[in-house]
Order: C-alpha cells, then structure tokens, then sequence
C-alpha cells in the first residue's frame, strides 16, 4: 500500500496532481482543500495517500492533512459513498467544517455539495454521527481551517476560484482567519 509520496510537483489540474517521486510520475486525486494550498509547479511536496484497487484500475488520492486522509476512509465506509463523492464532500467543506454539519445534522448544508442529494445527505448524516470526533483539531489543522474559512469568504464576496487561490498562496502561513481575509483583499484590491 502507498502511505505517502514526497517529491516534486510536476502538474496541476484539478483535481488531479502529478507527484515525481525520483523520476516516477504519480497520479493523484486531491481534495480542493488540498488543491489550493499546493506549492507551485517543480516545488517539493508531500502527500498523504489512500490507495483503490478496483476492476477498471488503480486509483491513488492524495491529503495534505491526516484529518482528511481519516475523514475520506471514514466517507467511503458509507453505502453508496464511493471515492468521487467522498472527494466531493471534502472539496466542498474543511473536515472541521462537516464535523459541526454532522453536530448539527444540518441537511441543508450537505446538499450543497455537487452529488449529494437529500436522501444521501441523510444517510451521510446518520451514519457519520460519532465518528468524526477523532478528528479533533490541532494547530495545524486550525491554520488549515483558517485558510478554508478564508477562501469561502472571497468566494461569497464573488471572487472567483482562481482569485481566491492566488490570494490564498500569497497569505502567511498561521494567519487568523479575519486577518487573512482582510490582507487577501488588499492583495485582491491590486490586481
């Protein structure tokens, strides 16, 4: 099984990278959590993997967090949840995010992620309650949170996803989220 790749990044198109491990070029689906913090193209990388072996081929995602990684192999244990919507539910919120949707069976958030409709977002609901507890929050991912919290605000105040992941790669890593909001605008601002 393939636990983690570290290496240089040679492409990005969402949502798959391609990872050079000493000359082997790895394909990986990432989550666009992950997506939009990645270095630029030729700079070092380390991703955390979950590897899929299926009928129709092999199939590496890659997180840049150890809460992700948990939360997708916490999705895929879902009947009817298979890796493109698991990959969905975290590209459209932060883990910490679905934590508190899942606290608060909050059905209507869920179906606001592409694929999810409201009898699957029931079933996410239900079955997800109590298991995503583990994934309590450490420093690292309060500055991950931070920065999903970020980028949703420029996104709602009509940045597109491109804008908003352009200002993000410019923040400081460890801004608050009202301080990274208020200097990605300025950066936004003189664009």
């Amino acid at each position: 099984m393939i636990n983690r790749l570290t290496g240089s990044l040679l492409e990005k198109n969402p949502p798959q990278v391609i990872v050079d491990v000493h000359g082997v070029g790895y394909e990986v689906d990432v989550p666009m959590s992950t997506f939009y913090n990645l270095p630029e193209n030729g700079e070092p990388i380390t991703l955390l993997t979950h590897f899929v072996v299926r009928e129709d081929g092999h199939f590496l995602f890659g997180f840049a967090s150890e809460a992700e990684r948990t939360t997708f192999r916490q999705l895929l244990k879902i009947t009817g949840v298979g890796t493109r919507l698991a990959l969905a539910v975290l590209s459209g919120m932060s883990v910490d995010e679905l934590t508190q949707v899942v606290a608060r069976q909050d059905v209507g958030r869920l179906i606001k992620v592409p694929g999810i409709g409201t009898k699957t977002a029931e079933r996410l609901l239900l079955e997800l309650k109590g298991k995503l507890l583990d994934t309590k929050p450490t420093s690292r991912m309060a500055v991950e949170d931070a920065r999903g919290d970020i980028l949703n605000a420029l996104l709602a105040l009509g940045y597109n996803d491109r804008e908003a992941g352009a200002a993000l790669k410019q923040l400081p890593a460890g801004i608050t989220t009202s301080d990274g909001i208020r200097t990605a605008l300025k950066l936004l601002s003189k664009i």
